[in-house]
């Protein structure tokens, strides 16, 4: 699932390409909305509000679209290519004329009243990119689940949006604990340094291409996601990978067994994980 600050980077870039623009061409490949014809209407903004986008049109209507694990938009020129995806996995085509959006596997596609966008995103805890951003409140509703698992609580965007499985687990390296442990556990000190240093992560990196949280300008970009088994950084321990969940939805984590204090996992990972991760990922986001 795309990072928070990748989700910001697709709402500036349908900004920057539609925004303020009548639109020439809409084509909306659900059945739902395929008679839904918008041609005429200026296309106002696209927002995120944490891994969701809202695209508000004249007439008091917004778009909202979730990217969940697979899902794209693209923007192309006049001529150039379309290779976001094979053209059955088009959900959306949005045009002005010198700039066409196009959206790829789109798993969520729903129109709302602009005034009713909270029936979509009301539920989520603070933006981490957002103007509502309160740490205070992010904290608080992390505590509010003493028992939970600090990665689980990490990716529950009811507490704070923003967090995918990446920065789950770059913030539990540089907090020094394991994803597995409790939240009540997680000292004072570290707990209070959380919400802002997760603040810190994702700005850092909205405006880059290459996501990094080692504050290097090379390789590796990454203390702990994606690395098994190469080393750690800081003490050279094998990086670890097991998956984290409640068994509905599963995630791959990482950590360092020597550098993180707290519950592991036992050693049952799926071999799956450890094979797709085992060179880690690309250094380009590829959820674009």
């Amino acid at each position: 699932m795309p990072e928070g600050d990748t989700v910001w980077q697709a709402a500036r870039r349908l900004r920057e390409a539609l925004a303020g623009k009548v639109l020439t061409v809409t084509d909306f490949r659900v059945p739902k909305y395929a008679t839904v014809d918008l041609r005429g209407r200026t296309l106002l903004d696209t927002v995120a509000r944490g891994k969701h986008l809202l695209t508000r049109f004249e007439g008091g209507l917004t778009l909202h679209s979730h990217l969940r694990m697979e899902g794209a938009w693209k923007v192309y020129a006049p001529g150039e290519p379309w290779r976001g995806g094979a053209a059955h996995q088009i959900r959306v085509v949005l045009s002005t004329g010198d700039r066409t959006a196009v959206g790829y596997r789109l798993p969520v596609l729903e129109f709302l009243p602009t005034p009713e966008e909270e029936r979509a995103v009301g539920h989520l805890g603070p933006d981490l990119l957002g103007a509502d951003w309160d740490p205070e409140l992010a904290l608080a509703n992390l505590r509010a689940d003493p028992a939970r698992q600090l990665g689980e609580a990490l990716l529950d965007q009811r507490n704070l949006a923003g967090i995918g499985n990446v920065y789950k687990s770059e913030l539990c390296y540089l907090l020094g604990v394991t994803p597995w442990l409790p939240v009540g556990l997680l000292p004072e000190d570290r707990a209070t340094r959380l919400p802002g240093l997760a603040k810190r992560l994702l700005e850092a990196n909205r405006d880059n291409p290459i996501r990094r949280t080692t504050g290097l300008n090379r390789p590796p970009d990454l203390f702990v996601y994606g690395r098994t088994p190469r080393p750690c950084l800081r003490c050279g321990t094998s990086i670890r990978v097991a998956d984290q969940g409640d068994g509905s939805q599963e995630r791959p984590t990482y950590w360092c067994p020597h550098c993180q204090k707290g519950p592991t996992p036992p050693p049952t990972a799926p071999q799956h994980w450890r094979e797709r991760h085992l060179y880690g990922p690309s250094r380009r986001r590829t959820a674009r």
